[in-house]
């Protein structure tokens, strides 16, 4: 089935799974957004027939740590050049004993441990974003979207977890032993740095969003095993990268082919829920 001239994919890559070589025709686009610049060059490309856009998340050379990236830019950047969806990687550690390094997590829910980030776009620096956006948030992914990605990292015979709640800590530490059996106990499943505010971000701009997350470790909760370290996780995402990769591959021309009306819609028409300028309740 032809792609739909709909659909264009944005792909954010977290470490490690940043390849720009899955992009057939690849150009290189600078740009400049109303909160300052993204974190690196955009790259256009396609994937079998589907336009995407691929941003690195850290930059092409990792050189933006957690904190410091620039996440409204990369969202307004991708929406600016009419993407629909939104797809990205991230590497996680594990906060539960059956999700073992190398498993692939399709994460449904968050919750917010970031104390340093913006995580609005309608703070009054754009003016065509005019109020305050109170965005509904109990579905903070793209359920459509997900399940496209379930199915297919079934067919590929992957070990994937349909759902997970993702911590998000500002970093760039890893957390103590004591933070990590208290998220266990909040009922996180992983732990990352980058989901939030890149979701609440992605859902204001009224985009499809959802994440590949990958297990790189067992945090420092689990007795008797070897503490996460930067070193553990680069070597486990570079023996599973492909993982991701191969994901992304196969679900990008399915999503591609689908109808998203409806879905698209219904991410727009929830943006509007906000008070606006003049003091309008909710």
């Amino acid at each position: 089935m032809a792609a739909s001239s709909s659909v264009k994919i944005g792909i954010i890559g977290g470490t490690g799974l940043d390849d720009p070589d899955i992009l057939e025709g690849r150009t290189e686009k600078y740009v400049d957004t109303p909160y300052g610049k993204p974190s690196d060059a955009l790259i256009l490309g396609k994937i079998k027939n589907v336009s995407c856009v691929l941003l690195a998340r850290h930059g092409r050379h990792h050189t933006i740590m957690p904190s410091n990236v620039n996440y409204r830019a990369n969202i307004w950047a991708l929406k600016e050049e009419n993407c629909s969806h939104v797809l990205v990687t991230t590497a996680c550690g594990s906060l539960r004993e059956e999700i073992q390094p190398g498993d692939l997590i399709m994460i449904d829910q968050f919750i917010d441990r970031t104390t340093k980030r913006h995580s609005t776009l309608y703070d009054g620096q754009c003016s065509a974003l005019p109020g305050v956006c109170h965005i509904p948030m109990a579905e903070p992914f793209c359920t459509k979207t997900r399940e496209v990605l379930i199915e297919i990292a079934k067919k590929l015979g992957l070990q994937c977890h349909s759902k997970g709640t993702v911590i998000t800590i500002e970093g760039p530490r890893f957390s103590s032993r004591a933070e990590s059996l208290m998220f266990r106990s909040w009922g996180a499943d992983v732990i990352n740095m980058t989901t939030v505010p890149e979701v609440i971000l992605a859902k204001e701009a009224g985009m499809s969003y959802a994440s590949i997350a990958m297990a790189t470790d067992y945090d420092c909760w689990k007795e008797h095993e070897e503490t996460v370290s930067v070193d553990k996780v680069l070597k486990t995402l570079k023996e599973n990268a492909n993982k991701a990769t191969s994901i992304l591959l196969s679900a990008i021309p399915l999503i591609g082919s689908m109808e998203w009306t409806d879905t698209l819609h219904t991410l727009k028409v929830s943006t509007h829920i906000r008070s606006v300028c003049t003091g309008d309740s909710v």
